[in-house]
């Protein structure tokens, strides 16, 4: 997570020289905030939930589950 925190600190740079550079007026402070803890917060939580994915297929959680549908005919497990 370390590194990930990282790559949202780059993306959130990013992101600001990039409004900075795109937008006539300049930027507010609110703007600023908003647009950090927009861009910063969406890497973290992908970063997390990617982790959780790892985690559970790590694991064996995934293989554990029962499909229930089986042994139906009218489901085609092969698409």
């Amino acid at each position: 997570m370390l590194g990930m925190a990282l790559v949202s600190t780059l993306a959130v740079i990013g992101a600001l020289l990039y409004l900075h550079f795109s937008l006539p007026h300049g930027l507010t402070i609110h703007m600023i905030i908003a647009t950090a803890a927009g861009v910063g917060l969406s890497v973290m939580l992908g970063a997390a939930l990617m982790g959780l994915v790892f985690l559970s297929s790590g694991s064996g959680h995934d293989e554990s589950i029962e499909d229930p549908f089986e042994n139906d005919p009218d489901m085609n497990h092969d698409r």
